[in-house]
């Protein structure tokens, strides 16, 4: 019987099996897989079914075993009663067999084959590539070959990995901010032309405020420069950290002092530099500096987490500034010219007995006597000598710059260190604590602002830092950090009002305002300054009166740096960030507690039911 040609695939009906197809590709695939050469034809297009037969009368399935049933219908005993296990419908096929496998002539399986090879080419130089093309030149003859292309899904992958990384990317520069932290020296909060100051020249701060939010009740945890800032370094009381004097005076005062903030306490400065944040002190420190020798620096700022440092350990006080007196005056009465009246006095009468024959005096007596008192006097002006180089000198990490420090230039010296360091970390997270000298006495400004503002010296100092803090912020704005960097403004606590005239003009001093002042808890001494900037995050021009604290600038700023809270100690600061950004409107203070030295001295309650 002579062969019957071959036929495009078509639809039929076959066993009970399910139908599968692929496309003719597949079939080519099949046949290098085992099948005869045309045991599988079709026409561009079509598609073949596995399990049926094609033109040649072959299925796509693998031969069954020999003497075995097809793979279809093995290990089920054959065709259940009344199947139909062929198709009828074309004349092309021989009717269905029933009963044994014999009762009808089958077509013969392609005969298995050698494995397939692949043909040998002809060495042919290859085509250059046209650029932005898969195709690559084949020898004479061959159509050009396609390089292997990743898979769609494969593609969406790498797609999908590329996006998550830019919105991490992206919300890692929300998250973890740059931080710079503003720190004024006893600023009272009546001085900032924000705040109401209506004559003190103050547009940095008012820039501040115009684009961020306004503290209107922000208050110090010490009306004292030392317990205050370890408040501030560390979200807790200074009671609980040692920083709280039992004694009248509740500050450092010299550089050779051996206390200072405890190594254990943490600053969220090392927090964040735990974090990656590269950190730097600019300015005063105030929270001591080595326990047992000159060389330990155990309470330097290095030592609680700021990579970097240059400024002053101690405070700036008038003995640092020639020609402005002392803080010492008291204790000079006390132990200086208290002792000099008594010699004085006994010097006199021990005279005037002798000339009049009531009392012999041996010489020795006067001698010791004037030699007491050319020692106390010896060592008051030794005192009052060599303070100022021991106590106040500038410093760079542990290395010493200048001593004494000089106030020419100063604010103008410290604001370029603070611009280099914004400089130097455009790449990388930072945290810069810029701590001003101004409005401490020694009161002091450079020429450009000397006798520039209506309220003297103390007007002048004002308006030099401000003009710093616009300085700060023209630097973030050439860097393009504006968005990316949180601002914070204040005062480790309020002023002290030391003259005012006639006309109601502060000088010297501040807060002419309110009632109180330094080292007190009255409004004067504790209510300061508050201004957070962040643009794109919080809100342009809000003011909040709820009460809050500079301790919570430490919680605030470990948590936007992706840091945890310690959880060994108890943090006295809250979160301020739902506050700032509208999504809480009450503080979480519900009692803020007031210390004189280590003594409670006020309460205030912020009932939440009210």
């Amino acid at each position: 019987m002579p062969a019957r040609p071959a036929e495009p695939c078509a639809p039929s009906l076959q066993r009970a099996a399910p139908l599968r197809t692929v496309p003719c590709s597949g079939a080519r695939r099949l046949q290098r897989a085992g099948s005869q050469p045309g045991c599988s034809r079709c026409a561009p297009g079509a598609r073949l079914h596995l399990g049926q037969p094609d033109a040649a009368g072959h299925s796509g399935q693998r031969p069954a075993a020999p003497g075995g049933p097809p793979r279809a219908q093995r290990g089920s005993g054959g065709p259940g009663p009344g199947a139909q296990t062929r198709s009828s419908a074309g004349p092309r096929y021989p009717p269905a067999r029933t009963g044994s496998r014999s009762a009808a002539p089958r077509a013969p399986p392609c005969a298995p084959r050698a494995p397939w090879t692949p043909r040998t080419r002809r060495a042919a130089p290859a085509r250059p590539a046209v650029p932005g093309s898969a195709l690559t030149g084949g020898g004479p003859g061959y159509p050009p070959r396609r390089r292997p292309s990743m898979s769609k899904s494969r593609e969406m992958r790498i797609l999908w990995f590329l996006l998550l990384f830019l919105c991490e990317a992206r919300s890692q520069a929300v998250s973890r901010p740059n931080f710079i932290l503003l720190v004024a020296d006893d600023l009272g909060i009546g001085d900032p032309g924000c705040y109401g100051n209506k004559t003190l020249r103050t547009p940095g701060m008012d820039r501040l405020a115009q684009e961020g939010v306004k503290l209107t009740q922000h208050l110090a945890a010490s009306p004292l420069c030392t317990p205050s800032r370890a408040a501030f370094m560390t979200g807790r009381y200074p009671v609980r950290s040692g920083m709280a004097s039992t004694a009248g005076v509740g500050v450092f005062i010299f550089s050779a002092c051996s206390g200072g903030l405890p190594t254990s306490e943490v600053t969220f400065a090392k927090l964040l530099k735990n974090q990656g944040y590269s950190t730097a002190l600019i300015g005063k420190w105030h929270l001591g500096n080595n326990c047992h020798n000159k060389a330990d620096f155990c309470h330097h700022p290095m030592s609680h987490g700021f990579g970097y440092f240059y400024g002053l350990l101690g405070t700036n006080m008038r003995d640092c500034k020639p020609g402005d007196g002392t803080v010492f005056i008291r204790g000079i009465r006390v132990l200086a010219f208290t002792p000099l009246k008594v010699i004085t006095i006994t010097l006199l009468t021990l005279v005037a007995l002798k000339r009049l024959g009531l009392l012999r005096v041996p010489p020795a007596v006067f001698f010791c006597l004037l030699f007491l008192a050319a020692l106390i006097l010896g060592l008051l002006l030794a005192f009052l000598h060599y303070f100022r180089p021991l106590n106040c000198f500038l410093i760079r990490n542990h290395e010493i710059t200048q001593q004494p420090m000089s106030f020419d230039n100063l604010t103008q010296r410290l604001t370029r260190d603070a611009a280099r360091f914004i400089r130097r970390n455009v790449d990388t997270p930072f945290l810069l604590v810029l701590s001003y000298l101004h409005v401490h006495t020694a009161l002091y400004s450079s020429e450009e602002f000397a006798g520039k503002s209506k309220h003297g010296i103390y007007g002048d100092a004002v308006e030099e830092m401000d003009w710093s803090i616009g300085q700060i912020l023209n630097v973030l704005d050439e860097l393009r950090l504006t968005n990316n960097t949180l601002v914070y403004f204040t005062s480790d606590h309020g002023a002290h009002v030391e003259e005012v005239n006639s006309k109601g003009e502060v000088h010297g001093g501040s807060n002419g305002i309110y009632k109180g002042g330094k080292a007190n808890n009255w409004e004067g001494g504790i209510r300061i300054p508050g201004i957070f900037r962040w643009p794109g995050v919080l809100q342009a021009g809000l003011e909040i009166d709820e009460p809050t604290s500079n301790m919570d600038v430490f919680p605030t700023v470990v948590k936007l740096a992706g840091s945890p809270l310690p959880e060994d100690r108890v943090i006295d600061g809250r979160d301020l960030m739902p506050l700032l950004q509208g999504r809480s409107r009450r503080s979480d203070h519900e009692f803020l507690f007031h210390y004189c030295n280590m003594f409670l001295n006020a309460v205030r309650w912020h009932p939440h039911n009210i």
